[in-house]
């Protein structure tokens, strides 16, 4: 992945498809998979397992490398740590203005 930061609205639009969550689960419990593993065993083509890859790797999730004849697939974990850390923020401003309420009530 390059040197920027990814976009968080990226991210959780391709983090918002089942498929694509089933994939980043898979990449995330083991090595590097081919399209064909990643498709094994779904009711999914590797024809569309393709097109959710490529919206994985526009989002910085997913990183696809020539090995031989196939392509692998990686999990880019940073894109992760920016949607945790995005959601981490709205936590806090929840817990904020929960406080603020209670304080509120209690006077």
């Amino acid at each position: 992945m390059s040197g920027k930061r990814p976009k968080p609205e990226l991210i959780f639009a391709a983090l918002g498809d089942e498929t694509r969550l089933r994939l980043v689960r898979r990449l995330s419990s083991g090595g590097p998979l081919s399209i064909a593993r990643l498709a094994q065993g779904g009711s999914v083509t590797r024809q569309a397992v393709t097109k959710h890859l490529r919206v994985l790797e526009r989002a910085g999730l997913a990183c696809g490398k020539r090995s031989g004849r196939e392509r692998v697939w990686e999990l880019e974990a940073a894109p992760l740590t920016v949607a945790r850390d995005y959601l981490d923020g709205i936590s806090a401003q929840w817990d904020a203005a929960l406080d603020r309420l209670k304080a509120f009530v209690e006077d």
